[in-house]
């Protein structure tokens, strides 16, 4: 397929700007249908609501609170109601706007605070929030604002209003492609290389989004299911083609024609990618354990996304290197390599010195790394699930200071208000209990309507006060029993509470659906039982870490205002179950393709502590460069202007920089350099039962004329250090392995930390001659059993050892 794609780029360039243009109109014309509804089957809350469905069939539009606040005097003043009024009037004649309550009419005294000094106005849009058009909401706004003066203040709160507020379209997703864009010509030197992750993800991300809105008809989407969806789009996307297009260059300098490096870079990356995605997929799926109605949507929305973005990068992306050809490659790198022809691909500088500092200290490094992730996790032990609403957006903001002086005016439970719900009339004792229950401001029962009574009750305490949540459970495990009637309590506090209370139910279940598929994968993919416990553990180690940051950040509030979130509050309920899918399936990700290469090395040398150095020095690069961009993508949602894309932004890109730059570059390499070979111990009965499924397939080297072979038997390799007579390694010194006749049999360059490795054709006596810039040469025999043999080579400047 790769080659197809290769050779008929223009009509798959053609065939995904079609689908872009074709959805894109479909979803215009069609708009969208997003549905939050958040309630949870068999729970209270969840009765409640039904039962209030049935008592109001036909509810209004968005209903948004307009308050003012007098510094002095009263509200009720001439002056004051004089201002206010006249924009009041003017806000319900507006086409739109179906009703306003005034606290100055004859029914609302209770809207004017004790003191006189606040009062509000409440405003029912003909349409729910994300339906009522935006200019009429800054119509509103503004008209309410210009009756204030000095010393009367007017603030505007509700979700209406919320959306004046919100930043433009696309800008989280801007910054963060502008971000990723900087990384990846950082790496790759070329303004061509740089764009094509960019369009691919841009061009799989689009499509998905487009078809989310388009899928909204038809089951529910909750509304911010797309911004989920974006971004892990976006990170995975870019992350996904970043891997394919560093292969496809390496392919080009080792000397490939770029036809055949777009070929083997599918045909390995691309595999690789194939799997990954369908590790994060399969990890999404797990939230469907937590039987939520509300997450079948996000589920929908993110793998569809991620499908999508799987499908640009084999398809597209090979396409847009069948248009490029060569300008993959900085102008630079063409000239070199033209100049100077095919270069060697080997792990040198930084990556390859730290892999063999962890292989030469792996105890300290895993000590450190754990000393670390675990003070990360301690704030975890604080973590308390609830809501957030306005009155965790910035002081600056319309909404928060709304939020504020409706609690000082009315008690701080004014902004959470819960609904006692029971079918037919309310019991007196019922409504008496409530109002004498600890932690109830007011509780007022509203006339029955089509057989169902609401007792609305203000608490004491806010929305987001754990006494508010034993409030609840006070009302439901004490009054309500005790009242004798059957009633339920609702609200949005109390749906949310809910959420909470399931979600810690589920989560165990949900954590070993997930952690169970990702062993079962890596125990078929790496042929081992310990990797994939070890990395069972690591994304363990890694989610308390990354929830740590979470608690810190949002329920501490240990820098909220810093980076512009407002105010700190509980972490979402629901937001554990979508970070721990999209953690688990990110994690599988890098570790996919760390120790593919580790296994790789493995099955060539049985050599463990080669093969973790190896694969460390050679990936962990790639992994950093992957890691950073999505650090970049998923922090820029912090400007989203929405408190849970917020949270799902940081905690994600805390989890991936911990996951990236500490586990799978220290924490995991020092593990399994102190485990040995027991990391591939794999019990026969069970190697004999587990499929076979390639990952990564190693590229095919050129085709040489055989070797002579020496001695009938199974091939071997020699591998070890070329060092200097000071011990330092030798960087780049040219290996050669010979027959005792003098034919060549292999010849590689040793690695920045001096490590070299030659394949053997069979056991038998062989040369072995090394070489370097400002060193001699030096050569020898070798002797090579069944085994790899292990054999240091130290070369001095000017000598040369003739062999006998």
């Amino acid at each position: 397929m790769a080659r197809w794609c290769y050779r008929h780029r223009l009509v798959v360039l053609l065939l995904w700007v079609g689908a872009l243009f074709g959805l894109g109109a479909a979803s215009s014309a069609a708009g969208t249908n997003y549905a939050n509804v958040f309630s949870l089957p068999d729970t209270d809350s969840a009765t409640a609501y039904d039962l209030m469905e049935k008592a109001f069939p036909e509810r209004a539009g968005d209903t948004d609170t307009v308050v003012w606040k007098v510094d002095d005097g009263s509200v009720r003043d001439d002056s004051v109601r004089s201002r206010i009024e006249p924009a009041l009037d003017e806000i319900g004649r507006m086409k739109g706007v179906g009703e306003v309550t005034d606290p100055y009419a004859a029914q609302g005294a209770a809207q004017i605070s004790r003191d006189g000094r606040i009062a509000y106005a409440q405003i029912t849009f003909t349409e729910q929030a994300n339906a009522v058009p935006k200019e009429l909401i800054e119509d509103v706004v503004d008209k309410a604002q210009a009756a204030e003066r000095d010393g009367l203040q007017v603030e505007l709160g509700g979700q209406a209003i919320a959306r004046t507020q919100e930043p433009p379209q696309g800008t989280a997703e801007a910054v963060g492609i502008l971000a990723a864009a900087v990384v990846l010509f950082l790496a790759f030197g070329s303004l061509f290389a740089m764009l094509l992750p960019i369009v691919v993800a841009i061009a799989g991300v689009g499509t998905g989004m487009i078809a989310t809105m388009l899928m909204s008809h038809v089951t529910d989407v909750p509304e911010v299911a797309p911004l989920l969806g974006s971004l892990i789009g976006l990170g995975v996307g870019i992350d996904y083609a970043l891997f394919i297009v560093t292969r496809h260059r390496r392919g080009i300098l080792r000397g490939m024609k770029p036809q055949e490096a777009a070929v083997t870079a599918l045909n390995t990356s691309g595999r690789a990618v194939l799997f990954a995605g369908g590790t994060v997929c399969i990890a999404l799926a797990g939230m469907l354990v937590m039987n939520m109605r509300f997450l079948d949507g996000v589920v929908v929305a993110t793998s569809l996304t991620v499908v999508l973005s799987v499908l640009a990068a084999i398809t597209l992306l090979p396409a847009l290197l069948g248009l490029l050809g060569m300008r993959v490659l900085s102008r630079r790198q063409r000239r070199r390599l033209a100049a100077a022809g095919p270069e060697p691909a080997e792990a040198s500088g930084l990556a390859a010195r730290w892999s063999s500092s962890v292989q030469r200290r792996p105890g300290p490094v895993a000590a450190l790394a754990v000393v670390v992730m675990a003070v990360l996790a301690i704030p975890v032990l604080s973590l308390r699930l609830g809501a957030t609403d306005q009155g965790n957006h910035q002081e600056s903001q319309t909404t928060r200071q709304a939020y504020d002086l409706l609690a000082e005016g009315f008690g701080p439970g004014f902004n959470g208000p819960l609904q006692v719900v029971v079918e037919g009339d309310a019991p007196e004792g019922l409504v008496n209990g409530i109002r004498s229950a600890d932690g109830v401001a007011q509780a007022a029962a509203v006339p029955p309507a089509n057989g169902v009574t609401v007792i609305q009750v203000v608490p004491t305490t806010s929305p987001q006060s754990e006494q508010t949540d034993q409030l609840i459970d006070r009302l439901r495990d004490d009054v309500i029993p005790r009242s004798g009637a059957e009633a339920h309590v609702g609200g949005v506090t109390a749906v949310f509470k809910d959420f909470a209370s399931v979600t810690g139910d589920r989560l165990p279940y949900f954590v070993a659906t997930i952690i169970a598929l990702g062993f079962l994968l890596l125990l078929v993919a790496f042929r081992s039982l310990v990797v994939p416990l070890t990395a069972a553990l690591m994304n363990l180690i890694a989610a308390a870490a990354s929830f740590g940051v979470l608690v810190a950040i949002f329920q501490w509030g240990w820098g909220t205002e810093l980076i512009g979130v407002g105010k700190e509050g509980p972490i979402t309920s629901f937001l554990p179950v979508i970070m721990l899918s999209l953690l688990f399936g990110l994690s599988m990700d890098y570790q996919v393709f760390l120790v593919s290469r580790m296994h790789e090395e493995w099955v060539h040398t049985k050599d463990n502590a080669r093969a973790v150095r190896v694969g460390l020095a050679e990936t962990s690069r790639v992994i950093n460069s992957a890691a950073l961009i999505m650090i970049c993508v998923f922090s820029a949602f912090v400007l989203s202007g929405d408190m849970e894309g917020a949270m799902a932004g940081i905690g994600l890109a805390a989890a991936v920089a911990l996951d990236a730059f500490i586990l799978r570059t220290a924490l995991v390499p020092a593990a399994m350099h102190m485990l040995g070979n027991a990391n591939w111990w794999l019990p026969d009965w069970l190697e004999k039962r587990l499929p076979h499924l390639a990952v990564e397939p190693k590229e095919e080297a050129a085709p040489e004329a055989a070797p002579e072979p020496v001695v009938t038997g199974r091939a071997s390799v020699v591998h070890g250090f070329v060092r200097g007579s000071d011990g330092e390694p030798v960087d780049g010194a040219a290996v050669t392995l010979l027959t005792k006749g003098g034919r060549q049999l292999d010849r590689v360059s040793s690695l920045a930390d001096g490590s070299y490795i030659v394949s053997v054709p069979a056991p038998g006596t062989y040369l072995l001659a090394a070489s370097a810039e400002s060193y001699g040469s030096r050569a020898g025999q070798v002797v090579v059993a069944d085994g790899p043999l292990v054999y240091d080579v130290e070369l001095a400047e000017g000598e040369v050892d003739a062999v006998n």
